[in-house]
């Protein structure tokens, strides 16, 4: 388990304290491990490579040391998480050059950022690695899957709890280093006793949400409860590379009586009138990627 305190501007000597913890595995029928991960204040991410053996493993390292350069920095904003995204495609389209195969990544992750001088997550997403949020007894996830078996969901023609048995439950519509994929973006407050789960599609496609949600309640320790949800995927099956990091908000986040009908709490962009009010400062090509 790892502790992290980073200090934000605000009232004199506020801090948010975190606690998180990560596992990794190759599964039981691949050969080698395409994910990688960054645990560091204020970035927590997954990347999921694609292209094969030397390819898809070099894909999601580029991507996760270009995330990994903003961890250690204070009061991190919208566009310095933008500028780094976009560096990562600039990574991994040369890891991409003179491979017959090509190669690729999802994303997913999280990284605090500073909002009217309080702390917010700025969820992203490429891909179909996800990110969850439990607080409370309520848990989901907050992205949104760029797949194949995500449209069918939208077009009412699979059910969510079969898309992990969908036969072409794999093939994604985005990924790191392709055209036309850039990142959406979800803004949230940062909340004191909210767990986030970020993890690559070997665990979803391992683990129910009520699995997923009973290990985190289950097990107290960040650490523990990334142990616990690899060793489940991998009892189920371990069909693909699993990669999960736990990030708990141990205090300094807002209470939990935040009121959810006013947080912005939405995909940025969805609602242009609320992005040109004064509750949230999201760069313009932010907003423009979420826009899609």
């Amino acid at each position: 388990m790892v502790t992290s305190v980073g200090t934000y501007d605000g009232a004199p000597g506020a801090t948010l304290t975190i606690r998180s913890g990560s596992a990794t595995d190759v599964g039981l029928r691949r050969k080698v491990n395409e994910d990688s991960l960054v645990v560091g204040h204020p970035m927590y991410a997954v990347a999921d490579g694609m292209g094969g053996h030397d390819a898809g493993d070099k894909a999601s390292q580029a991507v996760i040391a270009q995330l990994s350069a903003i961890v250690g920095r204070e009061n991190l904003t919208p566009d310095d998480v933008a500028d780094a995204i976009d560096a990562a495609h600039g990574s991994v389209r040369l890891v991409a050059e003179g491979r017959p195969r090509g190669a690729g990544s999802t994303l997913t992750g999280a990284a605090v950022v500073i909002q009217h001088e309080r702390p917010h997550w700025l969820i992203f997403n490429i891909g179909d690695s996800r990110v969850y949020r439990l607080r409370g007894h309520d848990f989901g996830q907050l992205t949104v899957d760029h797949s194949i078996a995500q449209e069918l969901v939208d077009e009412g023609k699979l059910a969510r709890e079969d898309m992990a048995s969908y036969e072409g439950r794999n093939v994604i519509t985005k990924a790191v280093g392709a055209d036309y994929s850039d990142a959406d973006f979800w803004l949230y407050p940062v909340v004191s006793g909210e767990r986030l789960l970020m993890c690559s599609d070997g665990l979803s496609g391992e683990l129910t949400d009520d699995a997923m949600a009973r290990i985190l309640l289950d097990e107290p320790d960040p650490q523990d409860a990334a142990d616990a949800l690899l060793q489940q995927a991998l009892t189920n099956g371990g069909r693909d590379n699993v990669t999960v990091v736990v990030v708990e908000i141990v205090e300094g986040g807002a209470g939990a009586e935040i009121d959810e009908e006013t947080s912005v709490h939405r995909r940025i962009g969805a609602d242009p009138d609320e992005l040109e009010s004064d509750t949230v400062e999201i760069p313009e090509r932010v907003v423009r990627n979420a826009e899609g």
